[in-house]
């Protein structure tokens, strides 16, 4: 007698994406990927609810709210440092001047 029953054997995660990758390509005769691949179409459910439910896990982990402070190089700081020095200096140096005016205005 003749041992009919075939030994499935499993497909690593890159296998499942490729062969996913494979099947949405449009124009793509859905049969004749699976038969190349030895595949069943309930193969082909399996891979795509696996691929949804590992897109909608991976998803779901980046929280929206902050983001990462960028990168900025050291010289670009220290200049925003300056500029941000001088405008607060001039800022002060303004800040006495109108209370100087408003003091004159009340006293007129």
């Amino acid at each position: 007698m003749e041992n009919s029953s075939k030994k499935r054997r499993r497909l690593s995660a890159e296998e499942k994406w490729s062969i996913y990758q494979e099947c949405e390509q449009s124009g793509v005769k859905i049969g004749e990927v699976l038969r190349k691949h030895g595949l069943y179409s309930s193969d082909l459910q399996l891979i795509r609810r696996e691929v949804k439910e590992a897109a909608l896990e991976r998803l779901s982990r980046s929280r929206p709210g902050r983001k990462k402070a960028a990168v900025v190089p050291v010289e670009e700081r220290d200049q925003l440092k300056r500029e941000l020095e001088e405008k607060e200096k001039a800022l002060a140096e303004l800040s006495v001047m109108f209370t100087t005016l408003k003091k004159k205005v009340h006293l007129e």
